[in-house]
């Protein structure tokens, strides 16, 4: 199947051979559904703290992240132009003056443009947007009242004005305030120094972009860094890190014949987010805050993220406490009755059911270890309105065992009447909330490669040159790129989710 030119392409990228056979035999095979047992639920699977236990949280943490490195990791290589994809589809039509009417008067989705051009005032972008509108003698108001819609989104849009329609979400203008706007990135340095302060009031935040945004990243985290140290007291250290080439995936024709571009090279894709776990394995941390970079709000809505960032962190020492305690107990050796209330411990906090029965104390310390020595992740979970995202579930091991996993809809079999009503049974979601801990009793890192689920992954359907392809994607960070950590889910309110997918949820009260 592959040249030796290809054997030295792949290697060139970082990978081999097996590897790419493997993915090929995912294409083939495809990935298996996950085997759910029940939705996680609140008392059952998901944590609901009562005023006292949360506040006990934030305490912990406060107590203890003046002696940590504290990370706070976000993904912001996605580009912007799928919250333009409404206002693409309107500058088709927009010098058309009778199509523009009728589009405006139709209920479908198309009237949300007109919400657009109504408020445009409203977004932070608007003055950014009016001089450079400015600079072709034009303004906003000027091609609002002329019904030059086409003006305004060429210049929001192409390159040759402020270029938002191929920009990364996180240097997009998000929050209006006295001073000027901010972006994603920005907002989330602010909450860096509120929330994610290391010792010696050090904030370490990581961004992973894509390759033709890192300049712009830097220049960007460069020119607002000073203001934010002498406003908050503390000492920024950012660092940006790209998508590693090793991890992208080989791209088949619909026969599952590795597709080549027209020079003969074979085609590989990025992965998905999965592949950013070898990101989050480089990082030197003892606690790690995972979100995402369109998920931020302005100041005065600050203080509920704030609090609940705090007390999932402070969750996070509490359970690790007690696993490390349980570690080194089992180093020291055990009895019966210590061995009695571990299992209890990973039953019933852990939610690792349906664990086998050992003849002797020794094969079940040996059991407990296994399960006990492994990165922890405390997820925010919220109530589901509506949004998409993965779901909290019981889902079964290839051990036979239980345990607690995000799936995502894709992964699950709804042609399965039984898989589908404990599909319909999930209450909440997970928003991207993470805190992680990634180090182990003993103080050493955890290499997280070794905690992956490599049987889970998605394949799609896309095209290359015009051509029908098939694209593989690595298990979802959240999904099958932690699948054998330890989870806890921590219900937090639906206020510490305010995602931005079109450019009108910029209008929402949560961005105002």
């Amino acid at each position: 199947m592959f040249t030796q030119s290809d054997i030295e392409q792949i290697a060139a990228r970082g990978s081999v051979l097996e590897t790419v056979n493997r993915q090929i035999e995912n294409f083939k095979k495809g990935f298996p559904f996950l085997n759910l047992q029940k939705a996680a639920t609140p008392g059952d699977g998901i944590l609901v703290l009562e005023s006292k236990e949360a506040t006990d949280m934030i305490g912990l943490y406060e107590q203890n992240s003046a002696q940590m490195k504290i990370v706070k990791f976000v993904p912001a290589s996605g580009a912007a132009s799928r919250m333009f994809k409404l206002l693409y589809e309107f500058l088709d039509i927009a010098n058309d003056k009778a199509k523009v009417e009728a589009a405006f008067q139709k209920s479908d989705h198309l009237q949300s443009i007109r919400t657009f051009f109504e408020r445009i005032h409203d977004f932070a972008f608007a003055n950014t947007l009016n001089e450079q509108l400015r600079q072709q003698g034009k303004s906003i108001d000027e091609c609002l009242a002329k019904k030059d819609y086409a003006s305004i989104l060429n210049t929001l849009l192409q390159k040759d004005g402020l270029g938002y329609g191929d920009a990364p979400k996180g240097l997009l203008e998000f929050h209006k305030y006295d001073a000027g706007s901010r972006t994603p990135a920005e907002e989330h340095m602010v909450e860096g120094a509120l929330y994610a302060r290391s010792a010696g009031d050090n904030v370490h935040i990581h961004f992973t972009v894509s390759p033709e945004h890192k300049a712009h990243f830097e220049a960007h985290v460069h020119d607002k860094t000073r203001a934010l140290e002498e406003k908050f007291g503390v000492k920024y250290h950012v660092s940006f890190s790209e998508q590693k080439s090793y991890t992208d995936t080989i791209a088949v024709d619909l026969y599952n014949e590795p597709f080549r571009e027209a020079n003969g090279d074979l085609l590989f894709r990025p992965a998905g987010h999965g592949a950013l776990i070898a990101n989050l394995n480089d990082l030197e941390a003892d606690m790690v805050f995972i979100k995402n970079i369109d998920n931020v709000v302005p100041d005065k809505l600050k203080d509920q993220t704030v609090e609940y960032k705090k007390i999932l962190a402070g969750s996070l020492l509490h359970f690790q406490k007690k696993i490390f305690a349980y570690l080194e107990r089992l180093d020291a050796g055990v009895n019966a009755e210590q061995i009695s209330e571990m299992m209890a411990f990973l039953n019933d906090h852990l939610h690792t059911k349906h664990t086998p029965k050992f003849d002797h104390v020794n094969d079940t310390a040996e059991f407990l270890r296994s399960k006990f020595d492994r990165p922890i992740r405390v997820c925010g979970i919220v109530k589901n309105e509506g949004e998409p995202g993965g779901g909290p579930f019981y889902a079964y091991n290839q051990d036979g065992t239980q345990s607690l996993q995000i799936a995502e809809t894709s992964q699950i079999d709804f042609e399965d009447a039984f898989q589908k009503n404990i599909a319909n049974a999930a209450t909440h979601f997970n928003p991207t909330d993470l805190v992680c801990a990634v180090r182990n009793y003993k103080g050493q890192k955890f290499d997280l490669t070794k905690f992956i689920d490599a049987s889970t992954g998605f394949i799609s359907k896309k095209s290359k040159d015009g051509r029908d392809l098939k694209a593989q994607e690595l298990p979802g960070l959240w999904n099958g790129s932690m699948s054998d950590w330890n989870t806890f889910f921590v219900e937090v309110p639906t206020g510490t989710f305010n995602p931005v997918k079109t450019v009108n949820d910029l209008l929402r009260p949560s961005h105002q």
